[in-house]
């Protein structure tokens, strides 16, 4: 019974494992981190192909199933909770302040972020739309910054792929 016990264990490990890399390697792909990703597929498949061997070992053992299963579940929630915490990438804030749009701009020029804004035009009349692109790792401060300003400030918050030009967050 504990044999039973520890090889669904394991086998939850295993699936905790290759779905976080999985997730991981699933980011990687749409950055066009190729070559990362190839690395994190070959480990995620790996990991996969250990699993799968101890199950069909075993199919006698219902549990095996389940903690396939679980592993799986909770494979991709930590997989995305790593993710979130390294903050691989760029994201793109749209910020429409109809109050404070000018010390938004300012207090984010003087954290050094870059700022672009916009000349618009919305039910109520002229604004402006505030446009950063910065490493994902920053975009929490960033929008706690904003917030501290104005916490009624509409934001949008996008993947961003630079293509070319200047990124203004490497001046940090």
């Amino acid at each position: 019974m504990i044999e039973s016990i520890l090889g669904a264990l394991l086998i939850m490990f295993m699936r905790i494992c290759d779905v976080s890399i999985g997730t991981m390697r699933t980011i990687l792909v749409v950055q066009g981190r190729k070559y990362l990703a190839g690395v994190a597929g070959m480990v995620e498949v790996l990991i996969w192909v250990f699993a799968i061997r101890y199950i069909f070992q075993n199919l006698d053992q219902v549990i095996n199933l389940f903690g396939y299963a679980i592993g799986f579940g909770l494979g991709n929630i930590i997989g995305i909770t790593i993710e979130q915490k390294i903050g691989f990438g760029f994201a793109q804030l749209n910020i429409i302040s109809i109050s404070s749009s000018e010390k938004i701009t300012e207090a984010l020029r003087k954290a050094k972020y870059g700022v672009t804004v916009l000349p618009a035009y919305g039910a109520k009349g002229n604004l402006t739309i505030i446009v950063v692109i910065v490493p994902r790792k920053f975009q929490k401060k960033i929008i706690a910054l904003i917030e501290s300003i104005d916490p009624k400030t509409f934001i949008t918050v996008q993947h961003s792929l630079p293509y070319r030009g200047f990124i203004h967050g490497s001046r940090k």
